[in-house]
This record gives structure tokens, C-alpha cells and sequence, in this order.
């Protein structure tokens, strides 16, 4: 449920190239910690699994988001290309964070991602572990925002 003018490229079919470029997108996205950016990423009717947690359009994955980064503090995530296909990309990642007490935790999950034609993620379902952690082992050490280009990914960082 997505218009012409709604287009977020690369489009499917995705190809090795193509599908990096999206998920490095996507992590950029998530790391602006904007819900009001990031839920454009998706079509109106978009459905989401994310923990045990569920959104059946936009804007209930604004709201999500929204709830999401009030409690993750200081959010910083890298993504990495697991799979592709034409219109399908499955992403490993990592983000860590801190709660409102100052304990901090690295967050590892998967994702199966789903597009229509102009780019849009319709489907999105998560499996998220939290591992408590030190924050002296902390590894995403960069200003909040994007990820500079040359911050180590996940295997770089043995994760």
C-alpha cells in the first residue's frame, strides 16, 4: 500500500550490491533515532513482529519506535547482510544501549525483511536476545548518529 511518490530505493530485485546498500540505509535510519524517519521506510500497511511486540501499519511502528528509543538510551546499532533475494533481505545485528539506571546492554538479533516495488518494507519480523554487559565492554564507540564508514561492522568486532 505504497504510492509512486512514495519510492525509497534500491528497489527489488535486489542484488548483492543493492541489498548492502539497503541495510546500511536501514542502519542509518535506526541509528537517527527519528520515528518519524524511519517509519517512512515502510508502506502504510506494513506488519512487524518484534519481540512479542506487533504493528499492523505505519503508524503503529511510529509508536513502537517511539516507545523503543525512550527506553534505549544512547542507541547505537550496526546491521550486516545475512541474505537476499528479489524482493527479500535477512539482516544479523547488534545495537547496544543503557536504561534509565545506567545499565547497559548488547542487544543481538536477526531480521527477515520483505519490500514491495518502490522500496518499502511491508514485512518485518524480529528475534531480539539482551545480554547485560560492562560498559567498559562497550565496543560501538562513535557520536550518536550514523556509524562512521570506517567503525568496524559486526565481524570486524568478532560479533
Amino acid at each position: 500500500m505504497s504510492t509512486a511518490a512514495q519510492v525509497r530505493p534500491p528497489l527489488p530485485p535486489f542484488n548483492r550490491e543493492s541489498a548492502i546498500e539497503k541495510v546500511r540505509l536501514a542502519e542509518d535510519g535506526w541509528n537517527s533515532r527519528d520515528p518519524e524517519r524511519v517509519s517512512l521506510a515502510y508502506t502504510l500497511d506494513t506488519k512487524w513482529r518484534n519481540r512479542a511486540e506487533f504493528a499492523n501499519n505505519r503508524e503503529e511502528a511510529k509508536a513502537f519506535l517511539t516507545r523503543k528509543w525512550a527506553k534505549e538510551l544512547d542507541y547505537r546499532l550496526i546491521k550486516e547482510l545475512w541474505a537476499y533475494s528479489d524482493t527479500r533481505i535477512a539482516v544479523r545485528y547488534a545495537y547496544e544501549w543503557h536504561d534509565d539506571s545506567g545499565n547497559w546492554f548488547r542487544s543481538y538479533g536477526n531480521e527477515n525483511w520483505e519490500f514491495d516495488e518502490h522500496g518499502l518494507m511491508f514485512q518485518r519480523y524480529a528475534c531480539i536476545n539482551d545480554m547485560p554487559i560492562k560498559e567498559s565492554e562497550r565496543k560501538f564507540h562513535w557520536p550518536l548518529g550514523r556509524r562512521p564508514d570506517d567503525h568496524p561492522g559486526l565481524s570486524d568486532l568478532g560479533l
